[in-house]
C-alpha cells in the first residue's frame, strides 16, 4: 500500500521501519557539598527526588535502559531498571537508603501506550531542563508508581490529515510514602488534549488534566473507601467516602489545571507560549472565567538547532496569591474564596510524595501562595553543555498561615564527555539561595556517569 493511501490518517508505521532495538547500561556517581541550612533549592529541585535536600549526600546509580527508537514499526517498547543508593546528612546526622530511580516497562500498540512501574511524567510543552515546573507535575519528587493507559504523544485524529491531533489517558497511582496522616494513598489522573495546525507553521494545544488524592487509611486505621465505587465517586468528582469533609464536598483531594500552548516553529526552531491554570473547587470552568483567574503559570521557550551555544531558552511567571480571595462571607454564609492550593483537610500531607512537591518545587501546600519569576538558558559551547536558571520568589504562605519572605536561587551546571577517559561523562553544578525564605545558602554538586551500548539487534 502506498504511503499516499495514509494521508488520511498520516502516521509513522506508514514509512519503512529502518531503525533498531538497542539496549544500554548507565552508572554514575554524584556528591553534593551545602551550607549546613540545607541544599540549594536547583541543585536538589526538579530532578526527580534523587538528590537530597540535607546539606552533604552521595549517590550511586546502575541501571539496564531499552528506549523506544521504532517509531515507524506497528509496535515498540522500552523500559528501564535503575537502582539508586544513597548517604545524606548533617552535622548532626547520617542516613543511608536505597531506591529504584527508574523500575517501568512501556509498550506502545499502534497508537496506545501502556506503562506500568516507576517513570517520570512527560510533558510536551517547554523543556524539562530549563522549566521551573508544572503546576500539576513536575519532575521533583520521586516517580510514583503507576499503571497508565492512553496515547502519550500528539497522534493525528483519522480523516482529518494530521491537522487535528489528540492525546490522552488514564493513570492509576500509589503514593506508598507512608506519611503520618494517611497512608498508603491512591493517585487518580485523566487527561486530554487536541492539537490544531498540523504541519502549518502555527500550532494551538489545549489540554485539561484531572488529579486526585484519594483512599488510603487515615491514621492507619481508617479505610477513605478504596473500592470500585470510591474510585468511581473520585473519577466524577461526587460526594462520598467514611471522612465527613468528603461527604460534603468531592471525594479525595482534587486538582484541576488546564494548559493552552501556542506554538510557532520552522525547519530547525520552535517557540512556545504557555498559560497554565488551576482549580481546586467546584465545576471546572473554562480558563480565565473563574474568580482566581489572576492564577497560573506564564511561559514562553524557544529553541533551535542551528547554533549550539544557546539552543534553548524559557521564561516564566508563575502568579499564585489570588486564590479567589480570603474568604468571601456574606450575612454569615461563605461562598467560597480560600482555594487553598495543594491542601486538604483529609490528606493533610498535601500535594507531596515523600515529602517532596509533587508540581513545581516553588509551591508546597504551606506556601502555594507565590508570585515568581524564573529565567533558564542552556546550550553547547565546545562540547561543554550547560545550562544556567535563575528564580526570584515572592512567597506569602497561605491565607491560614501568612508568610512573608523572599528568595533568589541560581544555578550554573555544566557537563563535558571525555572520550580519552573511557567516555565519561563528568559534570559540575554550583548553586546559591539568596534572601529570607532560607537565609544565604550556597552548594556545589560534581557527577561522574557512563552511558554505553550493550547490545542492538
Amino acid at each position: 500500500m502506498s504511503a499516499y493511501a495514509w494521508d488520511w490518517w498520516p502516521l509513522p508505521m506508514a514509512q519503512p521501519d529502518t531503525c533498531r532495538d538497542t539496549l544500554f547500561y548507565s552508572g554514575g556517581v554524584s556528591a553534593v557539598a551545602s551550607s549546613p541550612s540545607g541544599s540549594p533549592t536547583w541543585i536538589h529541585g526538579n530532578r526527580n527526588g534523587d538528590i537530597s535536600t540535607l546539606p552533604y549526600s552521595g549517590n550511586i546509580r546502575l541501571g539496564i535502559i531499552k528506549p523506544a527508537t521504532r517509531p515507524n514499526r506497528w509496535y515498540d517498547w522500552d523500559g528501564a531498571v535503575v537502582l539508586s543508593g544513597r548517604i545524606a546528612g548533617s552535622n548532626t546526622a547520617v542516613q543511608g537508603t536505597g531506591f529504584f530511580s527508574l523500575l517501568y516497562a512501556h509498550a506502545r500498540l499502534y497508537v496506545v501506550d501502556i506503562t506500568v512501574g516507576i517513570k517520570p511524567w512527560y510533558s510536551p510543552f517547554g523543556d524539562a531542563e530549563l522549566t521551573a515546573g508544572d503546576l500539576l507535575f513536575s519532575n521533583n519528587a520521586h516517580p510514583i508508581p503507576r499503571i497508565s493507559v492512553g496515547i502519550d504523544n500528539y497522534t493525528a485524529f483519522p480523516g482529518l490529515y494530521g491537522y487535528v491531533e489528540v492525546r490522552g489517558g488514564l493513570t492509576q497511582g500509589w503514593l506508598g510514602d507512608n506519611n503520618p496522616y494517611v497512608s498508603k494513598t491512591l493517585l487518580h489522573h485523566k487527561f486530554l488534549g487536541v492539537r490544531l495546525g498540523g504541519r502549518l507553521p502555527v500550532n494551538l494545544a489545549y489540554e485539561l488534566h484531572h488529579a486526585a488524592q484519594w483512599g488510603g487509611y487515615e491514621n492507619g486505621v481508617v479505610d477513605l473507601g478504596n473500592d470500585w465505587n470510591s474510585f468511581m465517586r473520585v473519577f466524577s468528582g461526587k460526594q462520598g467516602g467514611s471522612a465527613r469533609i468528603e461527604q460534603l464536598n468531592s471525594q479525595g483531594n482534587h486538582i484541576v489545571s488546564q494548559i493552552l500552548c501556542l506554538t510557532a516553529k520552522g525547519e530547525k526552531w520552535h517557540v512556545d507560549l504557555y498559560w497554565q491554570d488551576l482549580q481546586e473547587d467546584g465545576v471546572v470552568h473554562f480558563m480565565g472565567s473563574r474568580r482566581n483567574s489572576k492564577d497560573g503559570r506564564w511561559g514562553i521557550h524557544a529553541a533551535q538547532d542551528v547554533w549550539p551555544f544557546i539552543s534553548g531558552f524559557t521564561f516564566e511567571c508563575i502568579q499564585m496569591t489570588d486564590q479567589s480571595g480570603p474568604w468571601e462571607n456574606r450575612d454569615g454564609m461563605v461562598f467560597g474564596g480560600n482555594d487553598f492550593y495543594y491542601s486538604n483537610g483529609v490528606y493533610k500531607q498535601g500535594w507531596t510524595y515523600f515529602g517532596r512537591s509533587i508540581c513545581s518545587p516553588l509551591l508546597s501546600p504551606d506556601n502555594s501562595r507565590v508570585w515568581a519569576y524564573h529565567a533558564g538558558i542552556k546550550g553547547d559551547i565546545y562540547g561543554f553543555k550547560y545550562r544556567v536558571l535563575c528564580t526570584y520568589a515572592d512567597n506569602y504562605g497561605t491565607y491560614y498561615v501568612p508568610l512573608n519572605n523572599h528568595n533568589t536561587t541560581v544555578l550554573l551546571e555544566v557537563h563535558k564527555t571525555v572520550p580519552q577517559a573511557w567516555g565519561l561523562d563528568f559534570g559540575i553544578a554550583l548553586g546559591g539561595d539568596f534572601g529570607t525564605q532560607y537565609g544565604t545558602r550556597l552548594g556545589g554538586m560534581i557527577t561522574i556517569s557512563k552511558r554505553g551500548l550493550i547490545k542492538s539487534w
